[in-house]
Parts: structure tokens; sequence; C-alpha cells
């Protein structure tokens, strides 16, 4: 960050140090998901048609990238720092909660996410809920903060924005994930919830990541959702470091109007997905619809970057 940001638009010293108590869970999150991928290897077991230790691997890895975007975006903060470590602090308890239920309902050989079969699964799935809405506000005060504080190069600001909500607007998508399905209601057998919309949950998904290969799914925007936090902002910082390459990319205009784009072409997309996943239509398999809006928004979006490079450009012949 320090190299791609000139002296007189980066945050305070101050403002750049990183929150320890993510650092922290994101150091156990890591270890946790070198314990998964031995488990994978050496546990033979199956949890609803997945790898036992599958899922612990995959929150690990999730969550290691969330706190470590969580602890640089408090550490740009230059308002509301002390808020914001408070926040960040039970954001981290709650995402350490959760594992551990996720890692206790491994090691009992059962599933912690929708199962209310017993009255102490039952408490364990509520726990879990409640760490995902203290994530969820704690994610939307640091983002109020960051709308407040100066953060530099406005194209990483409108990225750091953009990727703050459309983040929120990802983890939203697990609401509808929380209620029960017909057929649950039907013949009740303990969960009250599904990932998979129109098959069951535990049918044929993608290697590892368990997506429906064969229905809806809405683990795909709930995922892309939340790495809108990390993605949109690499594509700022590697617009800078290409802006020291490329004239076209040197003007602050250019970069910021590509980033609106890029956010844009985001939000369009998670929509798009989430449209699918509750159609009941599997990621891999689109429909003519979503396949032509999915390529109506990049056509419409390398038109919008085209324009706008196009638009720098004449503004540079005109000041020269």
């Amino acid at each position: 960050m320090e190299l791609l940001i000139p002296d007189s638009q980066r945050p305070t010293r101050a403002s750049l140090t990183w929150h320890r108590p993510l650092l922290l869970l994101a150091g156990a999150m890591a270890l946790l998901a070198v314990i998964s991928l031995l488990g994978l290897i050496f546990d033979p077991r199956e949890i609803t048609g997945a790898p036992a230790w599958a899922k612990p691997l995959k929150f690990a890895l999730s969550i290691f990238i969330y706190a470590l975007t969580l602890a640089w975006l408090t550490g740009l903060l230059t308002r509301g720092r002390r808020l914001a470590w408070w926040v960040a602090t039970v954001a981290a308890a709650a995402l350490g909660i959760e594992m551990v239920v996720i890692v206790g309902a491994v090691l009992f050989g059962t599933t912690s996410h929708f199962n209310v079969s017993t009255p102490l699964h039952a408490t364990l799935w509520g726990v879990m809920a409640l760490s995902i809405v203290v994530v969820w506000l704690a994610t939307l005060i640091v983002g109020a903060l960051l709308a407040l504080s100066r953060l530099g190069d406005r194209a990483v600001s409108w990225a750091v924005r953009a990727g703050v909500v459309l983040g929120l607007a990802g983890m939203g998508v697990a609401y509808f994930m929380t209620s029960p399905t017909s057929a649950q209601l039907e013949d009740f057998q303990g969960v009250a919830g599904a990932h998979a919309v129109g098959v069951p949950d535990g049918g044929p998904g993608l290697f590892l990541l368990g997506w429906s290969t064969v229905g809806g799914d809405l683990r795909v925007p709930h995922f892309v959702g939340m790495h809108a936090l990390q993605l949109l902002p690499i594509a700022a910082l590697a617009l800078a470091w290409a802006a020291r390459r490329l004239p076209a990319l040197r003007p602050e205009v250019v970069r910021v109007g590509i980033v609106i784009v890029l956010s844009l072409l985001y939000a369009g997309m998670l929509v798009v997905l989430t449209l699918q996943a509750l159609a009941g239509e599997s990621i891999v398999q689109p429909g003519p619809v979503t396949a032509a809006a999915s390529m109506g928004l990049f056509v419409a979006a390398a038109a919008a970057i085209a324009l706008v490079l196009r638009a720098g450009r004449s503004s540079r012949v005109q000041t020269t």
C-alpha cells in the first residue's frame, strides 16, 4: 500500500496500525486450515455427503481472509478508531465462537448449520446465527466509519467503500438459507434451512466447495458478495501499480471511473447470481436468461471502461 499511494495522500502512520485481535484470529485460522487439510487426508468420514473436514477448511480460509481484511480496514481509519477497535474485537470473538461450534460438530460427527434436532443443537445453531449477526453489524459500523475517513487515493477509497457495501450484501444472502424448505416442513428431520435450492443439501457438488451442480446454491452469491471486500481494493491497488507503466491510467479520475464501473459490474453479477440460486439453477448450468444477463453486464462494463479511458485521453490532450 505504501508503495502505491503518493506521500501526500497516505493515511497517517497511526491509522495504519493493524488490529491485533483479528491478526491473532487469522493466525488461528491458518493453523486450523492445516489441521483441516490433515483431516481431509486421514479422516474418511462424511457429513451430509461431504468430507467431514471440508466445512472447517472452507470456513477457516474464509475467516482468515476476512480477519486480515478487517484488520487492514480498521487500520485505515482516521475517525472512530477506538470504536472500530472494540467492534472488530467483538467480531473476532464471535467468529472464534462460530468456529468452535463448527469444529465441535465435526468431532462429534454431526452438522452444525441448520441443526435443531435437539435443544443443545438448536442452542448452538442459535449461537452461530447470533455470531453472524454480530459480524455483519461490526462490518457495517467499520464501513460507516470508513465513509467518514480520508483514505488517500480516491480510487482505493471508492473500492474499499464499495467492497464493504457489497460484502454486507453478500453476507445478507445467508438470510435466505435459514428458512426451512417445503420438504423439511413435510418431513421434519431436525434440520431447518439449506444451502441448496430445488434439491436437497449433500447432493452432487463442485470439488471441495460443495456448490450444487444440479440445483441452485445460495453459497455462490454469499461467497462472491463477501469477497468483494478483498477483490475490489485489490483491483484498485493493481490499477495504481499499472499506472506507473501505463500513462492512460495515471489520471486519478480514470482509475476512479474504472473502479466505479467494476463495482457496478460486481453488484450486477451479485444480483444475477442470487436470482439464479433462488430460481434453483446451478452455477455450472446457467439458463438463457442468466447467461444473457451476465454477458450483457460484462459487455456494458467493457464499453464503459473504454469510454472512461477515452475521456481520460481527451483530457490529457487538452491539458498539453
